[in-house]
């Protein structure tokens, strides 16, 4: 355990924590030797660097790490793996971490997805006194590892069944209810769309649906995109673009852990989960580009690209949320490349008519570095999405503002008086952090958990 709750010990190994500004005013209250031994090691307070000062027996007496900043939610991250093992506390002459801060850091920089291979070493771990901030930090710290593990998984044990799995596993936690539909029932029960999409695979497409809260709280639903793995069906995918699909049930993923965090805290919330998971897959029986298939809301949807599945099986989840009225619907999914080419991986794409709410939510990301980016729903590019053979088409007329396209798509199945927000987001690191290692990742999740916090109570 990287983080073990429990009142700092004397024989843990002292963490002097400083940045550039603060290193030499805490330099000259150390004793002589580690000024020393410290000039010597031409160490200055930089961020993500740790020098470690011996003591007479040849082992570690403490350590000076630097930082960017004190409250940042990776400020201890480059430690767990770097330090030697062992038991170590914040030394009280530093920068002071905020416990949450400190937790979640610690927790994340010692993550590894080891279910295929095993880690080279166990991290070193952080005695942190018991208390709400660090217990929220930890439980933040779980719920983003459990997105990432899930992203990480390959789609052959990680197809609609597993997922729903996942979703039974968090749901027995916290005593909430998981409903599924599944195969050709979702005919019956008025989902074509998204059987329309997973109708092919070998793996039977479903809905997800996870219940918790008390009837007398607000409704909240939140929405994930859960393609297992995309081929991108008979509009196939290049092989390099297929590497990653995987990932594609990374909505699906980020979902999950905003429920998981939203039950941990106990919101007085009444939670909807909704995860229409599929594989989009090539068989005889696939959907193929100029079908016309029925959605739940009723529109007809023209299929442009197959690989365009993600809005599609989206639209009857989005639309049977709406059915109850929710107080706020928040779907996340992986679902454009447009959006990454506009944003890049580290930012996703925030759409809203609200555009007062988008600003707060994008000035709130930035404050707590887990940041989105307002988008418009450019209604003139509606006209995009519009088919001469049924309502809508699933594909934009050319390759231009393709995020906005797919959004304006959804926003379709969405009552324009309801309060609703879509995230387009990558869910992977493609380069490596502290406490992000390259692979799956969860994105936007604190901030919307701040947000809820603040309208929910």
């Amino acid at each position: 355990m990287p983080v073990e709750l429990k009142t700092p010990g004397a024989r843990a190994v002292p963490l002097h924590i400083v940045d550039r500004a603060s290193f030499p005013t805490h330099l000259r209250t150390a004793p002589a030797a580690t000024q020393r031994w410290l000039k010597a090691t031409g160490f200055q307070g930089e961020a993500d660097r740790h020098v470690l000062v011996p003591d007479g027996d040849g082992g570690v007496k403490e350590v000076w790490a630097g930082v960017t900043a004190a409250d940042s939610p990776w400020v201890l991250a480059a430690l767990p793996t770097a330090l030697p093992p062992g038991t170590y506390r914040i030394a009280d002459d530093g920068l002071e971490v905020p416990d949450e801060a400190a937790a979640l850091s610690w927790e994340l920089g010692g993550y590894a997805f080891d279910t295929y291979k095993a880690t080279r070493r166990e991290p070193a771990t952080l005695q942190l006194a018991p208390g709400l901030a660090t217990e929220r930090g930890l439980m933040l710290a779980t719920a983003i590892a459990s997105v990432r593990d899930l992203v990480n998984t390959p789609a052959e044990h990680m197809g609609p069944a597993e997922l729903a799995s996942a979703v039974k596993l968090v749901a027995k936690q916290h005593g909430a209810k998981v409903k599924e539909t599944v195969g050709d029932a979702l005919l019956k029960a008025n989902f074509p769309a998204i059987h329309a999409v997973g109708r092919a695979a070998a793996r039977a497409p479903r809905l997800i649906e996870l219940s918790w809260g008390s009837p007398k709280h607000p409704k909240l639903s939140i929405v994930g995109k859960g393609v297992c793995f995309d081929s991108g069906g008979l509009d196939l995918k290049s092989a390099d673009g297929m590497r990653l699909m995987k990932k594609d049930m990374g909505g699906a993923a980020n979902a999950l852990g905003l429920a998981q965090m939203v039950m941990a805290l106990k919101l007085p919330v009444r939670l909807q989960l909704l995860i229409p998971a599929v594989e989009n897959a090539v068989s005889g029986n696939a959907f193929r580009p100029g079908d016309v298939f029925r959605s739940r809301k009723g529109l007809h949807i023209e299929i442009g690209n197959t690989d365009a599945e993600g809005r599609v099986i989206l639209c009857d989840a989005l639309a049977y949320a709406a059915e109850s009225k929710p107080e706020v619907i928040i779907d996340l999914a992986t679902l454009t490349g447009a959006a990454r080419v506009a944003l890049g991986p580290a930012l996703p794409a925030l759409f809203s008519r609200d555009t007062a709410l988008a600003r707060q939510l994008v000035d709130s990301g930035l404050a707590l570095q887990d940041p989105l980016w307002h988008m418009p729903l450019w209604a003139d590019y509606h006209a995009g999405i519009e088919s001469p053979v049924a309502d809508i088409v699933n594909t934009g007329r050319n390759a231009m503002g393709g995020a906005i396209s797919a959004a304006l798509f959804l926003a379709d199945f969405v009552p324009a008086d309801l309060p609703w927000l879509h995230i387009d987001l990558f869910s992977w690191n493609d380069q490596a952090r502290p406490g992000r290692p390259v692979g799956g990742e969860a994105q936007t999740l604190r901030t919307l958990l701040h947000w809820l916090e603040a309208r929910f109570g």
